[in-house]
């Protein structure tokens, strides 16, 4: 294969939020990319001015921006390029490519009506398709036309596509594209072709749902004298009832998924594996990823959405995450819950603790409110009805020994197992006490690692509050 630079491309359009199937249309493209030292483009299809929003665009650009996905080129907005697009609509009309066509909508659904009637495709009949020796119809008064594309008639569009495979599909199948509305405004599939030969892109990785779209693309493409670029068609991310991901079917947004506290890298190594695989590679980095990533490992089959499995991978990457960095993750989270991350235990140490339990920021945020809360406030009743008064004589001892350890982990646990084996008692029976005296609850991480944590002098003044 000779030698090209690559150039791939996004380009969504703004007309809602973006969802994981999206953002895996995003993924793919910059992974070929960056495999091939190529170029990454984003491109914003807004000529859907009425569903276009620009809340849509920032959040295209911030999940991109969370994910990694850097750009090379972008964001590129269609509507900035309409002189562009009428442009080339002229010179296809002066050359003969496209036509003006006045049939209003009212006669062509009445067309497609009668078509269905007799069992036939709904398409445009080539009414105003200028031939040699045909006869038009006269030009109605007051109506702008719609612009079309004179598709070619006989033969077959074929490509290769790079996922499924060699398609074929006939001319006679496609009628004359619409180009441009009665208002000048160019379409979509018209403005894609001049956005991917003036951009020079030279692969298509998009969704399959634009299968239908690629055999108008590339003959107006080819007519226009451009090569067309490699196509492959992603087949569809279904959600976990197996209907096609939308907003209308549940899927949440990039933004509730960052709220709900999972890890950007976590998000991208489960979207990579949504229809694409190394081996048995389950968990790997995005370096790893980029290194690995080719167009014939894409899968065939549509990729099911598997909200456990995201779960499992977020719980993998909190577990092997640093700290630091963890902890400037969850400390927004934190605040949002109204702690004072200063205010208490070294933060960086809370997170450390309770990292290996957690599945999402958002339970490591939870479960740092044992911290940084006030210390309880126990009533006599509240001790008597959870703290057995047998356990007393133990819990004084403890605190008694703990005021004297070393404010180790070490330590802790071995003037526990000192008190145990003293009392002749077992662990749940002094830890359970310990914690509800300590927290107001019994639900907390390893008892010993806890003490750390909330320091020798608070445990120890939370405690003696308990036995005196």
């Amino acid at each position: 294969m000779r030698f090209m630079h690559i150039r791939t491309r996004f380009a969504p359009s703004p007309t809602g939020f973006i969802h994981l199937g999206n953002l895996r249309s995003a993924l793919y493209p910059w992974a070929f990319a960056r495999h091939n030292k190529g170029d990454f483009i984003l491109r914003i299809e807004d000529t859907d001015l009425e569903r276009s929003s620009q809340e849509a665009v920032d959040v295209i650009i911030e999940g991109m921006a969370w994910l990694g996905l850097d750009l090379d080129e972008g964001p590129i907005y269609q509507m900035q390029r309409i002189d562009r697009y009428r442009e080339v609509v002229k010179q296809m009309l002066d050359s003969g490519l496209a036509y003006p066509c006045y049939m209003s909508e009212e006669e062509l659904n009445k067309l497609r009506d009668q078509q269905m009637a007799s069992k036939e495709k709904p398409r445009y009949n080539g009414l105003w398709r200028p031939e040699p020796g045909k006869t038009l119809p006269p030009v109605p008064e007051g109506v702008s036309p719609v612009i079309r594309f004179k598709n070619p008639i006989g033969g077959s569009v074929i490509w290769n596509d790079a996922v499924k495979g060699q398609i074929e599909i006939s001319n006679d199948e496609l009628d004359d594209l619409v180009i441009a509305r009665p208002d000048g405004t160019p379409t979509y599939n018209f403005c894609v072709v001049i956005d991917d030969m003036d951009m020079n892109i030279t692969h298509v990785i998009r969704g399959d749902d634009h299968v239908n779209n690629t055999p108008r693309q590339i003959n107006i493409m080819k007519a226009l004298g451009g090569s067309p670029p490699v196509y492959a068609h992603l087949p569809t991310v279904l959600n976990d009832a197996g209907e096609k991901m939308s907003k209308r079917n549940g899927a949440m947004s990039v933004r509730d998924y960052q709220r709900a506290g999972y890890l950007p890298d976590a998000i991208l190594n489960y979207l990579a594996r949504l229809g694409w695989s190394h081996g048995d590679a389950e968990v790997f980095t995005k370096e790893q990823f980029v290194n690995w990533f080719d167009l014939e490992s894409l899968g065939r089959s549509p990729a099911q959405h598997n909200p456990e499995k995201l779960l499992w991978l977020n719980h993998q990457y909190i577990q092997n995450s640093d700290p630091v960095k963890l902890a400037a993750a969850t400390k927004p989270i934190a605040h949002e819950m109204g702690m004072d991350t200063e205010a208490g235990p070294d933060f960086v140490q809370v997170v450390s603790l309770l990292k290996d339990r957690a599945n999402t920021l958002i339970e490591i945020a939870e479960g740092a409110k044992l911290f940084y809360l006030p210390a309880p406030n126990l009533t006599a009743d509240q001790i008597k009805e959870n703290i057995a008064e047998a356990v007393m004589p133990a819990l004084k001892d403890l605190v008694e020994a703990i005021s004297t350890a070393e404010p180790t982990k070490e330590a802790y646990a071995a003037v526990f197992k000192q008190i145990l084996a003293k009392y002749q008692i077992k662990m749940p029976a002094l830890a359970m006490p310990v914690r509800y005296a300590l927290f107001a609850t019994t639900q907390t991480p390893a008892i010993d690692s806890v003490l750390v944590v909330l320091g020798k002098e608070e445990a120890v003044k939370r405690l003696s509050k308990v036995v005196q």
